[in-house]
């Protein structure tokens, strides 16, 4: 009987897993399994993929300058937009971070940037902004008493950063997961903290900080995984230019793919991209022993 109740829980079990178990196979292991395969072929959609071994590879590491371009563009976004995007978050979540009759909706509005600022409606207006006669201009003129004679998208100096504005912009998901951090950072902390003679500063330092770390660190996490998957702002707001200087590595994928037809190509370098993103996750797992704080550990 024993056994009969126990082959029961687990057939239970397996199909009440089983949804997941096909979602994983069908687009994740076997589209991974794929991708892996074509990244070392010619393929090209339209005929048979051909074997080519490691061609792929050797053709992206020694005489294809746009990757090395197109990384290093990924790379500065990531490494500058990620922690001026949580820096954001983290402060209009401490904002948020109070009692008042109207802060249900201040919350949501402060959200709705990252329900739409992944759109192509946001992107073409983002250009429109920081354009020669946009109105990022304009403000200037009225602030400053001069207009500046720049397109801030169509200026190589320039165009980066205005990417990197709007990936400020898009503060919500990590703005409310600080959020739900913060509140369950217990008072009497705050309280001893303030028995101790702590300022505002300490207390954000030392109370704060550490108790929200977790927080941080999954944020940390998923932003900069999100920063090397741009692709809208950079196809649809400067199209990679000026100069290559927002050819963001997804766009390059994108272009050698889908525009090139080397299907095969675009697999290599979404590989190497795997690669990259997993060895800087592991290395913020490895440092976070330092600076993470489980209330749990002690």
């Amino acid at each position: 009987m024993g056994t009969i109740q126990k082959r029961y829980e687990n057939s239970v079990g397996y199909t009440f897993i089983l949804p997941w178990i096909i979602g994983f196979l069908a687009f994740t292991l076997i589209p991974m399994g794929c991708l892996i395969y074509f990244s070392f072929t010619k393929y090209d959609l339209l005929s048979a993929p051909k074997w080519i071994g490691l061609d792929n590879y050797l053709t992206i590491f020694k005489s294809d300058g746009k990757f090395l371009q197109s990384l290093k563009v990924t790379l500065i976004y990531v490494f500058i937009g990620t922690p001026l995007r949580l820096a954001v978050a983290l402060a209009i979540a401490m904002l948020l971070n109070t009692k008042h009759r109207l802060i249900g909706v201040y919350r949501t509005v402060f959200y709705i940037p990252s329900i739409i600022g992944g759109s192509v409606a946001v992107a073409v207006m983002w250009g429109l902004l920081f354009s020669r006669t946009g109105a990022i201009n304009s403000l200037i003129g009225v602030l400053f008493g001069r207009t500046p004679d720049i397109s801030w998208v169509g200026d190589p100096s320039t165009a980066l950063g205005s990417l990197v504005l709007l990936s400020m912009w898009q503060f919500g998901s990590s703005m409310v997961i600080f959020l739900a951090g913060l509140k369950n950072i217990p008072a009497s902390y705050y309280e001893a903290a303030v028995m101790d003679g702590a300022g505002g500063f300490q207390r954000f330092i030392r109370v704060t900080m550490p108790m929200l770390s977790p927080v941080l660190f999954f944020n940390l996490i998923m932003q900069t995984i999100g920063g090397f998957m741009t692709f809208a702002q950079g196809l649809i707001i400067t199209n990679g230019g000026p100069l290559d200087k927002t050819l963001f590595y997804q766009l390059y994928v994108y272009r050698q793919g889908f525009e090139l037809f080397h299907m095969g190509y675009a697999a290599a370098l979404s590989c190497i991209l795997l690669v990259i993103v997993a060895i800087l996750t592991s290395i913020i797992f490895k440092t976070s022993n330092s600076w993470v704080h489980y209330e749990s550990k002690g």
